[in-house]
């Protein structure tokens, strides 16, 4: 493919060499003889007539149209450049710099043609195409262009003069793909890229708070590249582009028309522009048939202060437009050499006849125009007279004051002298070429003004460095500018309102005065240009299905969460410690929970344990009281001691359970709990087993008295605590608890126990509620003992109520949280304790304190005797029914049955046969040292059987 582009660019060459020869391109021109020969290329017009070539004929050149005043400044510019170097003592002295400049008519075609002429002068037998024939002949050679100005066209040139290494400088071509030194290998330029100003234009966008948008851009190497960056910076900024849309000077008005509709049906209020002046004026012309005057225009550099755009006409809907401008620069003398132009004073600049004409709408002698005009094909226009006075006229080519491409024009000729310079002075052996030689300044050549090119470091007028070697890219300063009009006359008025800087992509700096901008002209509050109507503190955007990012419908944060600004993207969590307010807007600390002493709550259970604890030490000085009476000795009162002394330990357990959780109160409240309550339990079982293994014991002995002595009772409760001791050991050792704040709870924090291991909690619990129901189990065996000499009534009845406690407290535990699992354990407790207390011994101090007539060795032993001798009737009873059975089997008789009687001597653990007993003697029943005489006889009457 690059073999067919070279072989047409070939033909091109050819074919403009045969008119270079003859014409030297294009008519109309500025040239100027010299020893070395600048070139130029500016838009004098702002576009070409369409002209439809049914090619009956031969093709004539087509016509440029509508004459552009800025480009005739510009090129003013480059002519004003030149002179002064050659009148300068020390730029290039004896040197004798000259031009050719052409009209590109903004055009690409045009453009190409001119370019044609520089290229056919510059060495053509480097093609290799003197066979063909001989082109180089004593035409100058062109060592540099300044120019083109349009993206599209510099970049179309740039492809031309790249195979011949001509060096082109291009003054306002800001396309970023020009950047790519690989393609463009000779273009340079002095105007920042366009990958600046579109990260401008997001930041002012963002800046205002604007999130939608339309985008418009020219269909072309400026427009097209310049949007991509556009729409990838608002991409990152979370900014959406209703509609994007491409455009052109050429393009028909229906097409037009179909945009406008587009545009005026948009929601988006900012319309972002890059594009040239001639590409938008249709469509503004089209904004303003229709007057739609709500509209912001973001303004690229290419057309922010264009003549075509800003007009005094077009104000009512442009009025407003924020745009970008380059630095402006100062160039000495300029002023006076721009009214000095006068058609018979400047014979080497053939764009002077026509900015004379245009400028006073006239027509010169020996013009073309009038010759259009006397046939008829034009309006008529009187002739020059060549005394009108230039600065009597207002026009764009009089507007020196902000000199922005102008002055890039002057720094571009200015780079290429400086080149030239370093070539004059060069030093052999300290060259750029091959073996350090340096290149001749009478015949030096166009690659050679391109090396010194990408070697050039010098400072600019303005104090900015100016370099062009690869990767270098001039920093990008704009002046954003607001459109005014003028209250003298209403012309447009370009504010300066603010600026943006940036410095290799990292420093940007954007200031604005928003109290300069008119807003549509006349407005001061910043327009709304959103999707959606921002939402409020306390509310994020939520995304709707189907829509852009920046249209959302706007939802409350949920609790514990808060946005304190608007248009919050996302809600922000609280930190564990705190809440959301209930409007969503902020978080305040939580309230810091846990079982306190001062709440009414712990209050009442600190008063029901220490109550616990005084009755039941009241209990055991009753006890130690009366430690020699009937009933404390007949309940086991050592083992009362000691179960008293427990249940004491279970009350005072409960109030570790209150206060602030600490690491050593977790870690010691359990254990306390659990090896109080296995002493206590081991208490009352060690204690109702013994009474009962005596009172069912067949033949008492002298083993049963060792064995259920004192110290072994002692040693079993010990051995029954030191298990449980063993499970708490174990549970410090291997997870130990720990306090723990819960921060689950909305608006709660509750400091409460982490238990470490709940598996060892269950084996403390399960371990108590075990002995418990061995306990129990005893109990309800011992029901039906001597109630004055055991408890064992109600001792069942505490073990029923211990057990629905703690079965109770299973589920209850599990299901609560906070300070409540303390509060559930604590009344667990003290449930339990004084069912123990107030079924063991409340029974007992009411005798002892209230009944003392029943706390006697008589009513323990009647109590007791009553009871053997149920035993005893019940046992007879059986024996007889078994007798009787056994006589009806052998036959039967007829007899009495004979008193029985059963003597006992519980303190010797005798017992007397009744066939060893008179008749008519009365059974003895001795406990103690005292003798209780009962008699107790039944008959069954005989029944004779026949």
């Amino acid at each position: 493919m690059r073999f067919h582009l070279k072989f047409y660019l070939h033909y091109l060459v050819l074919l403009g060499s045969s008119c270079v020869i003859s014409t030297y391109g294009p008519n109309q021109r500025a040239q100027k003889t010299g020893d070395i020969l600048l070139g130029g290329l500016f838009p004098m017009h702002f576009g070409v007539a369409s002209k439809d070539q049914d090619l009956a004929a031969r093709p004539e050149s087509t016509e440029c149209v509508r004459y552009n005043f800025r480009g005739f400044r510009w090129l003013q510019s480059m002519i004003f450049a030149i002179e002064e170097i050659n009148n300068s003592s020390t730029l290039l002295p004896n040197i004798t710099l000259g031009y050719r400049i052409f009209d590109t008519c903004n055009t690409v075609s045009k453009a190409l043609e001119a370019s044609l002429s520089f290229v056919a002068q510059n060495k053509i037998d480097s093609l290799n195409l003197d066979e063909f024939c001989n082109c180089t002949g004593n035409i100058p050679s062109t060592i540099a262009v300044v120019g083109a100005s349009g993206s599209a066209v510099s970049t179309a040139v740039a492809d031309l003069l790249g195979l011949f290494y001509i060096p082109q400088i291009s003054y306002a071509s800001s396309s970023r793909l020009l950047s790519n030194k690989n393609q463009y290998k000779s273009f340079m330029r002095t105007i920042p890229t366009d990958e600046y100003q579109a990260i401008a234009m997001a930041a002012i966008i963002e800046h205002f708070q604007w999130n939608w948008v339309i985008a418009i851009a020219s269909d072309d190497e400026y427009g097209r590249p310049g949007i991509e960056k556009f729409e990838n910076e608002m991409f990152h900024r979370d900014i959406c582009i209703d509609l994007n849309v491409l455009i052109s000077q050429y393009v028909d008005e229906a097409e037009i028309r179909r945009l406008a509709d587009r545009i005026q049906n948009s929601s988006a209020k900012v319309i972002v522009v890059f594009a040239s002046g001639p590409d938008i004026e249709p469509l503004v012309k089209e904004m303003v048939r229709r007057n739609i005057t709500d509209r912001v225009w973001l303004a690229s550099e290419a057309w922010a202060s264009s003549s075509l755009v800003a007009k005094p006409e077009y104000l009512d809907v442009m009025g407003g437009t924020i745009g970008f401008a380059l630095r402006a620069g100062h160039i000495p003398g300029f002023k006076d050499f721009l009214q000095q132009v006068h058609p018979k004073k400047s014979s080497h600049n053939e764009f002077v006849r026509e900015f004379w004409e245009e400028t006073f709408n006239c027509y010169l002698e020996d013009s073309p125009r009038n010759a259009d005009s006397e046939n008829g094909s034009t309006s008529f226009r009187p002739l020059c007279t060549g005394e009108e006075d230039i600065a009597s006229v207002e026009t764009p080519y009089l507007d020196y004051t902000h000199l922005r491409i102008s002055y890039n024009v002057y720094v571009a000729v200015y780079a290429i002298a400086q080149a030239l310079q370093d070539i004059l002075t060069c030093t052999p052996g300290k060259g750029l070429f091959s073996n350090g030689s340096c290149a001749d300044i009478r015949k030096v050549e166009a690659w050679q003004v391109l090396k010194q090119l990408r070697h050039l470091n010098f400072i600019d007028s303005m104090g900015e460095r100016v370099r062009f070697d690869n990767g270098s890219e001039l920093s990008a300063n704009y002046t954003i500018i607001n459109w005014h009009r003028s209250p003298e006359d209403g012309s447009v008025v370009f504010k300066e309102v603010g600026y943006y800087s940036i410095h290799n992509k990292n420093v940007a700096k954007l200031s604005i005065d928003k109290s300069k901008i008119l807003w549509n002209g006349r407005l001061t509050e910043v327009p709304f240009s959103n999707c959606s109507v921002e939402c409020e503190p306390g509310t994020r955007k939520g995304i709707i299905d189907g829509e852009p990012t920046c249209c959302f419908e706007c939802t409350e944060c949920s609790d514990g969460e808060y946005s304190d600004h608007k248009d919050a993207s996302f809600c922000v969590k609280c930190p564990n410690n705190s809440w959301s307010n209930g409007n969503h807007t902020s978080c305040f600390l939580k309230q810091i929970e846990f079982l306190s002493w001062t709440e009414p709550f712990g209050i009442a259970l600190a008063l029901f344990a220490v109550l616990g604890v005084l009755l039941t030490a009241f209990v055991l000085g009753v006890f130690v009281q009366f430690r020699d009476t009937p009933i404390v000795k007949a309940s086991n009162r050592e083992l009362s001691f000691l179960l008293l002394f427990s249940l004491i330990c279970c009350f005072s357990s409960s109030l570790i359970f209150i206060g602030e959780p600490q690491d050593w109160t977790c870690r010691v409240r359990q254990p306390a709990f659990g090896i109080s309550f296995v002493l206590c339990i081991s208490c009352i079982l060690v204690k109702t087993n013994r009474v009962l293994l005596v009172f069912e014991a067949k033949i008492p002995t002298s083993l049963h008295r060792k064995w259920w002595g004192l110290n072994l009772q002692f040693l079993l409760v010990f051995l029954f605590t030191f298990v449980q001791v063993m499970i708490c050991v174990v549970w410090l050792y291997n997870a130990p608890p720990g306090s723990y704040k819960n921060y689950d709870i909305d608006e709660i924090i509750f400091i409460t126990c982490n238990e470490g291991s709940m598996m060892a909690l269950g084996f403390l619990i399960g371990y108590t509620c075990l002995l418990a129901a061995i306990c129990f189990f005893f109990a309800f065996k011992s029901r039906k003992l001597p109630e004055n000499f055991t408890e064992a009534k109600f001792i069942t009845f505490s073990m029923l109520i211990f057990f629905i406690v703690w079965i109770s407290f299973i589920p209850a535990y599990f299901s609560t949280y906070g300070k409540f699992v303390s509060a559930v354990e604590v009344i667990a407790i003290l449930a339990s304790s004084f069912s123990l207390l107030a079924c063991i011994f409340f029974n007992k101090v009411y005798i002892i304190l209230l009944k003392p007539s029943r706390n006697t060795i008589e009513e323990v032993r009647c109590s007791t005797a009553a009871h053997a001798f149920k035993a005893a009737a019940k046992a007879t009873l059986r024996h007889s029914s078994g007798f009787r059975k056994r006589s009806s089997s052998v036959g039967g008789s007829s007899a009495s049955s004979p008193s029985s009687s059963i003597s006992m001597k519980t303190n010797g653990n005798e017992m007397e046969s009744p066939s060893t007993r008179r008749h008519g003697s009365k059974p003895r029943v001795s406990f103690g040292s005292g003798t209780v005489s009962l008699s107790l006889s039944f008959e069954e009457a005989r029944n004779s059987m026949k």
